[in-house]
């Protein structure tokens, strides 16, 4: 099967909005109307509390490993032929035309993207990156665009050219999507700005 099969597979299974539809199957309520209107599993949490929004955590993320296992296991895709295959269901995802091009921001579809790509690796640094700048960063934008440069540094580092452009897509997509709350400029945790100006 083609490349193409598979880019098209992968952005429609990204382009599945289960969080969204879980707020209006389960709580009766459009979660867009909740938190900063996103229709991602972190309105889900908001608005139907930690079991639901786990549940809308791990299918976002199947919906992005999913594809890019199947592409690899079962269509033989490797090296360069990947990259649009794995940042189709990011790019499904982020412009879901369920939802007319206003789909959620991404994080979590992009976690299960890295899986299928190598795995454990992607998905533990990146997680770990995240982490580290979310303790330091006030705004979740400015924590994800700052964790993806330096993920995506980290793949320049590790020297597999099609991780590298799979990241470079996948932060793109997650710029734009962040890109209100980049606006606003950087702003440090409360603790970090106590540190900084004694």
């Amino acid at each position: 099967m083609s490349i193409l099969f598979w880019t098209v597979l992968g952005f429609c299974a990204g382009s599945l909005m289960f969080s969204y539809w879980l707020g209006l199957l389960v709580l009766k309520r459009d979660i867009r109307t909740v938190g900063d209107g996103n229709p991602g599993a972190s309105n889900l949490f908001r608005a139907g509390g930690r079991t639901l929004g786990v549940l809308g955590v791990l299918l976002d993320y199947a919906k992005g490993a999913a594809p890019v296992l199947a592409a690899c296991f079962l269509g033989g895709l490797e090296g360069a032929s990947l990259i649009p295959v794995a940042v189709a269901p990011v790019l499904g995802h982020a412009f879901s035309p369920w939802l007319r091009g206003r789909g959620g921001k991404a994080v979590a579809v992009t976690f299960g993207v890295w899986t299928g790509v190598n795995l454990w690796e992607g998905p533990t640094v990146l997680g770990a990156l995240l982490a580290f700048w979310y303790a330091l960063s006030a705004r979740d934008g400015w924590t994800v665009f700052v964790a993806m440069f330096c993920f995506v540094l980290y793949l320049l580092v590790r020297g597999v050219e099609s991780w590298v452009g799979i990241g470079l897509g996948c932060w793109a997509i997650l710029t734009v999507k962040h890109w209100s709350e980049l606006r606003q400029g950087w702003a440090w945790r409360p603790w970090v700005g106590r540190l900084l100006h004694r």
